[in-house]
């Protein structure tokens, strides 16, 4: 049996100046380190949410598969780790990215097995017989490729009664690609032609690299779409990007912020197909003196735009967490912030030297985190997404999501925005915005 433990916003807090830059309604371990979402699936009435983290900040550590449940997307459950090394096993230094499915009532997991000194991490399967809550043992499904640059984190789904498996990879001479198989049983798997292939290029400014981790394949208005994460051996993680497998691949960020990677998609569920991510740390390592690295990004629904592109908006069930109007002069570190339409600045003022300013235009949201932090280890910099509204779309122009250290900002066309801000001031802080913002304090 699982032993829940208490919910996140239980009281788990840093002590000392650094209490405030703790998420509270992000998922998140109370400690360590969490890096990719895993396996999202609705299961019964709750969804079952997974995810790499290590019990401490010590990256050599084997990675486990991290375990929490909700019944709406919002108010989240932590529980023991749904999945742990096998000593002398298949997955014996780490058990890596992958996803879940639902099979005749019983939860297959498929992921990465590392094994220290093993070229690839090994392609597995467990199946749990409790509901999501733990996971038998593993074993190989596919055989490592005799070649690559890099070759994991497998993804399945079922087409048209054909189970299919897509696995992120790489080679020197061909780029790029999605390796693919299929299933008539979820245990015998035949190599087919990769799913898309793209030598490393650059595009829309972005590098596509030289291999893609975590494939995600969603179908959107009945066309395959992949989401992948680029890489490259010497770089390693880029950015997250989209496109449509039937056509030529022409990629496009997913999320334009400076904080978004290895996405996870859940291609069916109440709210349609949604996608998680990670929030990596937006300062550097000397500066995690609190215990704890890294963060869940909030469900989010996607469909796709008019020049194809992927665009986001948070579940509808966000609202649920409004606790009342929130005063602009005393803010606290979990907020809702909403223009519902128009040009100006939000500006949240931290104290008398830090501040995030976020300016919008006609066309574009530009969120600047230069003045956001006095701490030594913290980001800076600037980011922007253009064809940022839709005044047709009927939601806000932006809703600003903070929480803690953790900003995203949605806006009325489905751009995004993900960022990590490390001000030094402890709330309460100040808002200053257009007229008819509104403002939330946001409670579990």
């Amino acid at each position: 049996m699982t032993q829940t433990q208490p919910q996140i916003n239980s009281g788990h807090r840093s002590t000392g100046t650094v209490a405030h830059l703790r998420p509270a309604y992000h998922v998140r371990p109370p400690s360590g380190y969490l890096n990719d979402p895993n396996g999202p699936i609705e299961h019964g009435s709750d969804v079952h949410l997974y995810f790499q983290s290590r019990p401490t900040l010590d990256l050599r550590a084997p990675v486990e598969w991290g375990h929490a449940t909700s019944p709406d997307y919002v108010h989240w459950t932590l529980h023991r780790p749904a999945m742990a090394p096998q000593p002398g096993g298949p997955d014996t230094d780490g058990c890596w990215s992958g996803n879940t499915v639902l099979d005749d009532g019983r939860i297959h997991a498929f992921y990465s097995g590392r094994v220290e000194g093993r070229p690839y991490q090994s392609v597995l399967t467990a199946v749990s017989d409790d509901g999501g809550a733990s996971f038998g043992p593993a074993h190989q499904v596919v055989p490592d490729p005799d070649e690559a640059v890099m070759f994991r984190d497998p993804f399945v789904w079922k087409e048209n009664g054909t189970w299919w498996m897509a696995v992120g990879a790489g080679s020197v001479d061909r780029g790029a690609s999605i390796a693919l198989y299929r299933s008539p049983d979820l245990s015998q798997w035949t190599a087919v032609e990769p799913l898309a292939e793209l030598p490393r290029t650059r595009a829309g400014g972005e590098d596509t690299g030289s291999a893609w981790e975590c494939p995600q394949v969603l179908t959107i208005d009945g066309r395959r779409i992949a989401v992948i994460a680029s890489w490259s051996p010497e770089g390693g993680p880029g950015e997250v990007l989209s496109f449509d497998v039937d056509v030529p691949p022409a990629t496009q960020r997913v999320d334009l912020g400076t904080n978004f990677y290895a996405a996870s998609a859940l291609r069916e569920s109440r709210f349609g197909p949604l996608l998680f991510g990670w929030l990596p740390e937006g300062r550097d390592r000397p500066g995690w003196n609190d215990g704890w690295a890294g963060v869940i990004s909030l469900p989010r629904m996607v469909w796709l735009g008019a020049d194809s592109s992927l665009r986001s908006a948070p579940v509808p069930t966000m609202d649920t967490l409004r606790s009342g109007s929130a005063s602009p002069t005393a803010i606290g570190a979990q907020c809702e912030i909403v223009v519902p339409e128009g040009v100006g600045e939000v500006i949240l003022h931290f104290g008398d030297q830090e501040r995030l300013q976020i300016e919008l235009t006609d066309t574009t949201i530009t969120i600047d985190r230069s003045q956001a932090s006095l701490a030594p280890h913290a980001h800076g910099g600037r980011m922007v997404a253009t064809d940022a509204f839709d005044p047709s779309s009927g939601r806000p122009a932006v809703r600003i999501f903070l929480d803690g250290s953790v900003v995203e900002a949605f806006t009325s066309a489905g751009r995004v925005l993900s960022t990590r801000v490390y001000p030094t001031t402890p709330p309460p802080w100040r808002l200053e915005a257009p007229a008819n913002t509104q403002c939330w304090g946001l409670a579990r």
